[in-house]
């Protein structure tokens, strides 16, 4: 744990976490609901592309695993990239990463009640969107354990849903492999535009290292579950991305609104578009239950260093959690969730949370041969990639993204000179 934590004098969280439990919690922040509904936008800027897209954002998502897998093992504390910046690079950076994952993990949590509302009631979007959030933000206040006993259970679901899709799909006699030939529509900026916005779905092994305080045996566990959680979400990704596009054609998938359910139908299963949507919502659910749980470690780490209202660092003394940082995540989301959409929240949550990656890239370049530092190609792959990938979304998210994080920057020095104008 860092210094400033133990002189916090706010309590240590309970340290509960094997392997099996780290790989499941960043198998739920990843196989989500991104995979569902990712796809369509991405498709709709790469065209047939579409897989240089996903390829390219996997490469930088292996780096981003890679440099936060060392940085976790030797700085086994909550806040992730917040500590790591920190440590390595100075408060600012680590402050910088602090704020980009907040602020994007947050639009991120918005995303995905937004989602569970679409899926289970579209009527009401927005009021089963908030409950989600409700539901989920009081089951992390009882304790980590039920947390992660609930990710199994959702991750096993959304597995076998993602699985049937795929069967059925290749048995049903309309995949072509000729709709994944790279025409004229792929361009270099669509490609990365997709990349950016199909990172969105990769971009939940971050959970497992803010966690890290919670972690048995942090060292070898996260190095071990990082890698683990990354490659078995390529591998069900790239699966589900072949066949859909194998299907649905780069038109028919740009213009899906749900495409797992579309491609479904097209494969003449009419009947599994149902439980494409329950899997859609399930998967969802478990997204945003670990972004919960990520956000407001990365809270609880900052407030400990004053960087945000000291009174967020407090640990339950029964239940171990950070409860005073959670139901203030909670209803910060509940609020999002209730007067946002979807569309933009992942475009801006892309851009804030590549910052963050590109910190922990930075952070990753500095350690030494005995700390466990990675190829020296990787974090150089990453931070490039990261910065590359954030400046290719969507002008909007670019825009309000960079206004954020500067809004964020701005704020830690009027504090630093209001702090040394007072001393």
């Amino acid at each position: 744990m860092s210094t400033s934590a133990k002189s916090a004098g706010t309590g240590e969280l309970k340290r509960g976490l094997g392997v099996f439990d780290a790989v499941m919690i960043g198998l739920g922040s990843m196989i989500g609901a991104g995979i569902f509904v990712a796809p369509g936008p991405a498709a709709a800027a790469a065209g047939s592309g579409l897989l240089l897209g996903l390829g390219l954002a996997a490469v930088v998502a292996y780096c981003n695993a890679m440099s936060s897998a060392r940085l976790a093992g030797r700085y086994p504390a909550s806040g992730g990239t917040y500590v790591y910046g920190r440590e390595r690079l100075g408060d600012f950076w680590g402050y910088l990463a602090g704020w980009g994952f907040v602020v994007g993990k947050t639009a991120s949590c918005a995303a995905m009640s937004l989602t569970v509302g679409s899926y289970v009631w579209p009527g009401q979007t927005h009021m089963v969107a908030v409950a989600a959030v409700v539901a989920l933000t009081a089951l992390n206040y009882t304790g980590l354990q039920k947390s992660a006993w609930l990710t199994r259970v959702i991750v096993a679901f959304v597995l076998a849903v993602l699985a049937a899709v795929v069967t059925a799909c290749l048995s049903g006699g309309t995949a072509d492999a000729g709709r994944l030939a790279i025409g004229a529509d792929a361009t270099v900026s669509g490609v990365l535009q997709a990349a950016g916005l199909l990172f969105f779905a990769f971009a939940g092994y971050a959970r497992i290292a803010t966690l890290g305080e919670e972690v048995r045996d942090p060292q070898r566990t996260i190095p071990r579950a990082i890698p683990l959680a990354l490659g078995i979400t390529l591998l069900v990704y790239a699966a589900v991305a072949v066949t859909v596009l194998a299907v649905l054609g780069p038109e028919g998938l740009a213009h899906a609104a749900a495409p797992l359910a579309e491609a479904a139908r097209a494969a003449g299963v009419p009947g599994l578009a149902p439980v494409v949507r329950a899997g859609a919502a399930v998967a969802a659910l478990g997204s945003l239950l670990a972004l919960i749980l990520g956000v407001s470690r990365t809270t609880l780490a900052m407030a400990r260093d004053r960087h945000l209202p000291h009174a967020l660092a407090a640990v339950h003394p029964r239940f171990k959690v950070p409860h005073r940082a959670e139901l203030a995540v909670g209803a910060v989301v509940a609020v999002l969730a209730a007067t946002t959409d979807i569309r933009g929240a992942i475009g801006f949550s892309s851009f804030g949370v590549l910052a963050y990656y590109a910190i922990a890239n930075a952070a990753a370049w500095t350690l030494t041969p005995g700390e466990g530092r990675p190829p020296r190609i990787v974090p150089v792959v990453g931070l490039t990639g990261c910065l590359l990938l954030a400046f290719a979304l969507p002008s909007a998210s670019v825009i309000s993204g960079s206004a954020v994080i500067a809004a964020g920057a701005v704020a830690y020095v009027v504090r630093r000179f209001l702090g040394r104008t007072r001393g």
